[in-house]
């Protein structure tokens, strides 16, 4: 009788033990748990710390209320001046309300990451690449206001979106590239010529100092000179002025113009003389180029028009 008695505080003892195995729950503090009764909400949230449910009658779900940290993977996209580009984000998220996270979504998580590629995708269809380079804090405000209005009614609320990485074709990088350049370029020769306008201007300055005392002009000389000859060169270079040059060119063309002209030679050839005939040529050199080849038997000169046949006679 005792013997039996034991035995059924034991079995009784591990059939408690067994309960209570089962039916005991731990909940973090970060954490809160739902209650699922044969699939029927039961009662309110349980906060965190130790409860109890009952066995293969309740199912509980506990859902994490921390920040979730959620990469987007990498969008390709065409922007609004259709250029294609890749772009990748990251999303941060709290569940607010556990009930609606468990019951009005299947799983928050994915259906988070889901809404956030396809808010990532329409947000590059409607900007620019200037302003998705230059202007992503307006664009990830935009995205979490697109993401915020569905989480709300899943019980998420979107903490924070951030676009991660902006990536462009090769293409793209090398015209920018070359566009940078040319706006440097174009800046640096507006700055040249900005400091040549001012420089030109106190130039202008000194010269209109420098004309009412003529003294000064001597003075910069000698300190020019004294410079170039600071730095120990062998070679000194003095300025030559340029109105002096200017002065000997009109001292110049005045003597010209007042020099006499010379007569002109007056030659001692006849008017009426002729050229020296072939014989007097050949006697010198021979012919020369370009002399008229004279028919046989005629000979030039005076008796150029007499064969000579009848001077013989």
């Amino acid at each position: 009788m005792l013997q039996g008695l034991l035995t059924g505080l034991v079995v009784t003892g591990i059939a408690a033990a067994l309960y209570l195995a089962a039916a005991a729950r731990v909940i973090r503090q970060y954490e809160r748990g739902v209650v699922l009764r044969f699939g029927r909400l039961m009662g309110s949230v349980r906060g965190p710390g130790f409860t109890m449910v009952v066995p293969v009658v309740d199912r509980m779900h506990k859902v994490n209320m921390q920040i979730v940290t959620m990469p987007v993977p990498a969008q390709d996209g065409i922007t609004r001046d259709n250029v294609t580009v890749r772009v990748d984000a990251v999303i941060y998220f709290k569940v607010v309300d556990p009930v609606d996270a468990i019951i009005r979504v299947e799983d928050y998580r994915f259906a988070v990451s889901q809404m956030a590629q396809t808010s990532l995708r329409s947000i590059l269809g409607k900007s620019d690449l200037d302003e998705l380079l230059s202007n992503r804090e307006k664009l990830n405000q935009g995205l979490e206001v697109m993401m915020d209005s569905p989480a709300v009614e899943w019980g998420v609320t979107i903490d924070r979106v951030e676009i991660k990485d902006v990536s462009l074709p090769e293409g793209m990088k090398r015209s920018m590239a070359r566009q940078a350049e040319a706006d440097r370029e174009r800046r640096s020769r507006l700055i040249n010529a900005d400091a040549e306008l001012q420089a030109s201007r106190k130039l202008a300055q000194a010269a209109a100092v420098m004309s009412e005392q003529p003294a000064a002009l001597q003075l910069r000389l000698l300190q020019t000179v004294v410079a170039v000859a600071a730095e120990k060169n062998s070679t000194l270079v003095l300025p030559f002025p340029v109105e002096l040059l200017r002065f000997l060119e009109r001292a110049g063309d005045h003597h010209a113009e007042q020099a006499p002209r010379r007569p002109e030679p007056v030659s001692d050839k006849p008017a009426d003389s002729r050229p020296l005939g072939r014989w007097a040529r050949s006697a010198v050199g021979g012919p020369q180029p370009g002399d008229a080849v004279q028919p046989a038997g005629v000979r030039e000169g005076p008796q150029a028009d007499f064969p000579l046949d009848a001077k013989r006679g």
